[in-house]
């Protein structure tokens, strides 16, 4: 029942002045670039002239033909280079290779059936399949993969009703966040009829015990014209009765005088509660609100009426709940509330461990806890009354997660897996201890030739920092490298297998994490340190990494090249101008790359907890001092630098990516390549498809091995 996150910002209102007459310049780089319109545009924040000549860039591609003809050359350019990268046909075809495995997901188990995704390899959108029985024959129950002849419409989340006869999906259309819920008859494969369009950041759905309907969360419907620009406000949960149109749905819970507060609903396991959570960013502060489905009311009683900490509710035995919380402790600890109580007094089950609690849940009446140590995952076992009961074993250093099911269930679930074990399904006997693969894929390498070690390193300030550093054996020496950030959102990074990874490792290169302040690896003091006022502290991780990685003779000078995604991207963009010498390459994805205006479009506005009001003005100083699009070194050797976004995402609107490119093309940074890749229907990242997917890594790895001196050679291995 733990609340979804909205990642990657209050609403800035400076004066405004545009002068109607626009300028078209040159770049001014031997590189034939697009010409970019440049406009008089001119922010005054806090007596700062803020200067924004691609304002024009923001618009939505859907709606602006300027906008479309733009991506249209900035692509065309891309592509032409892309294809003159030596190694580029090769990488492609070996990542397809690599790709070409059978995947499973997570199972959920309702009425005996077995739900769970399948990818046979190369499909483009995964597979649900449904098993009678544990053991019985997979049918297949849904198949996205003719839903659009690009292959980017999404089976996105889905749940199945308690008795397991009925299956609530919903449907991604071109990465895009929005959901339309539907509703299929498990038995006959038939849909029902049910409907719900225009659903956000709901968390999938949770079914009322009888089947009879479910709840959900949704937005008003935007404007037609602003339907992935437009900001994200008043936030309500509904109830819909199956049979009944959208428009009769019944509000659960709204808060109309809070229009930035959103809720999450989840139903307890015996289907008498509806837990709503209520944040209002993304710094893992919520409320709790309880509602008794036996009364008709459905009146919510306030649990928590803070917003002070994080509280996760795990599960309950009739009015006790049991909830994970930072109050009190900033690494977590498990405390019971009764509803019986009128003083709703927590009381602690399991205290506050060394390391950082990271995953909770109830099944065959025991508490099943994931802590972080490191980074990597260990799963301990407590009784319900907070009496330890032994560890469950993993197959080594990685990551774990699952652990779904209820109270009462003899079985669970879970998914394991590193830097060179492939993600494994498997099924663990509550009363045994015992767990068992349930899935296991067979991926074409063998990763006894891999070497996954733990390192520590001094930031700037001395902070103790880990990183991941992952290669074959058989390298020794510097090596061409890509070190890999996000420092954010209390987001750990933790060991997972990627096959497209697999490539760059086989040609000889490394592959490093490094797991920066910002981060959840160590609880909320690693967060705080790396958000709000101590952002650098982020940046200055990054780049230690770096030159510790050089130091150590890792990596050396003009090997290294350097990525992130979204706040990653953002962590790319501001170390790059701050260090531009220190990297070969850089390949910002999907970034937050304008700090003055993040909050201005979709769901930007949540992220202020990380990043501050730029309507503020001590914040806004700290942002325009380190925001990537307006803090580039006109006269500085850059390095080379691949942007990647996607011209529909609605999370980080491509706006972002779009002026930051047309910024690094503009100045004169040398002679190095700044480019910007564009993918058509996508989103942020999730649902796109396995063939664009293979596309765009072929892409990045020939960018980075031309920049950072990694031969590719047609056999893959070396």
């Amino acid at each position: 029942m733990r609340r979804a996150l909205i990642l990657p910002l209050l609403f800035a209102s400076p004066a405004f002045a545009q002068t109607p007459k626009p300028e078209t310049t040159a770049p001014m780089s031997n590189f034939a670039y697009p010409e970019t319109r440049r406009v008089d545009v001119v922010d005054e924040q806090f007596g700062v002239k803020v200067a924004d000549p691609y304002r024009w860039l923001e618009n939505d591609v859907r709606n602006d033909t300027q906008v479309a003809a733009w991506v249209e050359a900035e692509n065309k350019v891309t592509d032409a280079y892309l294809a003159t990268l030596p190694g580029r046909a090769a990488l492609k075809g070996r990542i397809k290779q690599l790709f070409d495995y059978e995947r499973f997901g997570l199972p959920e188990q309702k009425g005996g059936h077995y739900f769970y995704a399948h990818n046979s390899g190369l499909q483009n959108q995964a597979v649900l399949f449904v098993r009678d029985g544990l053991n019985g024959q997979g049918r297949v129950l849904i198949d996205p993969n003719g839903w659009s002849k690009d292959g980017a419409t999404a089976l996105a989340e889905w749940l199945p009703s308690e008795d397991g006869k009925l299956l609530a999906y919903s449907i991604q259309d071109g990465g895009t966040d929005w959901r339309t819920i539907k509703i299929l008859d498990v038995a006959t494969g038939k849909e029902t009829g049910d409907t719900v369009s225009w659903a956000k950041f709901t968390m999938g759905v949770a079914w009322a015990k009888d089947g009879s309907g479910f709840f959900y969360s949704r937005y008003p419907e935007p404007p037609a014209d602003a339907k992935f620009q437009a900001l994200n406000e008043n936030h309500r949960v509904y109830f819909h009765k199956l049979g009944t149109q959208r428009s009769a749905d019944r509000l659960v819970y709204e808060t109309p005088t809070t229009p930035k507060q959103s809720h999450y609903a989840g139903i307890t396991d015996d289907g008498r509660y509806l837990v709503i959570s209520t944040s209002e960013g993304t710094d893992n502060k919520n409320l709790v609100h309880i509602v008794d489905l036996k009364d008709r009311a459905w009146k919510a009683k306030t649990v928590i009426g803070k917003l002070e900490h994080d509280w996760s509710a795990i599960g309950n035995v009739g009015t006790k709940f049991w909830f994970a919380t930072d109050d009190g402790a900033p690494r977590q600890r498990i405390v019971t509330i009764d509803l019986a109580d009128p003083a709703l007094t927590p009381h602690e089950v399991v205290p506050e461990q060394k390391e950082t609690l990271a995953g909770q849940s109830i099944v065959g009446d025991r508490l099943i806890l994931s802590y972080m140590v490191d980074a990597a995952t260990e799963v301990r076992r407590y009784t319900l009354d907070g009496k330890a009961d032994g560890k469950v074993a993993l197959p080594g250093i990685g990551t774990a997660s699952g652990f779904g099911g209820h109270p009462h269930d003899g079985e669970t679930f879970f998914a394991f897996t590193s830097f060179n074990y492939p993600t494994t399904i498997f099924r663990y006997d509550v009363k045994t201890g015992k767990a068992e693969p349930w899935a296991q894929p067979k991926v074409a390498f063998n990763p006894q030739d891999y070497a996954v070690e733990q390192r520590f390193y001094a930031s700037k300030d001395g902070t103790r920092v880990p990183m991941f550093i992952v290669k074959k054996k058989s390298v020794t020496g510097p090596a061409p490298t890509i070190l890999y950030g996000y420092g954010g959102f209390n987001i750990p990074i933790t060991p997972g297998f990627s096959a497209g990874r697999l490539a760059w490792l086989e040609q000889g290169g490394v592959f490093v994490v490094a797991n920066i302040r910002g981060g959840g690896e160590y609880g909320k003091a690693w967060h705080d340190g790396g958000r709000l006022a101590n952002k650098q502290n982020v940046f200055d991780d990054f780049i230690g990494a770096g030159e510790y990685l050089i130091r150590e003779g890792i990596t050396g000078k003009g090997q290294l090249a350097i990525q992130g995604g979204s706040n990653g991207g953002l962590l790319v963009g501001a170390v790059t101008n701050q260090r531009p010498d220190l990297f070969a390459a850089a390949l910002p994805a999907v970034g937050v790359m304008d700090m003055t205006r993040f909050d201005r479009f979709t769901a930007g506005r949540y992220w202020v907890d990380d990043y501050g009001y730029p309507s503020k003005e001590a914040d806004f100083k700290r942002l325009y001092a380190y925001s990537p699009y307006h803090n580039i070194k006109s006269g500085v050797e850059y390095p080379a630098i691949l942007v990647s976004t996607a011209d529909t995402d609605d999370r980080v609107v491509p706006g972002h990516s779009f002026k930051y490119t047309a910024a690094l093309q503009h100045a004169q940074i040398g002679d190095r390549p700044h480019l910007i890749r564009i993918e058509t229907r996508a989103g942020h990242g999730s649902g796109k498809p396995t063939d664009k997917v293979i596309e765009e890594t072929a892409d990045l790895w020939a960018f980075a091995a031309k920049w950072t001196g990694l031969a590719i050679r047609d056999g893959g291995a070396r």
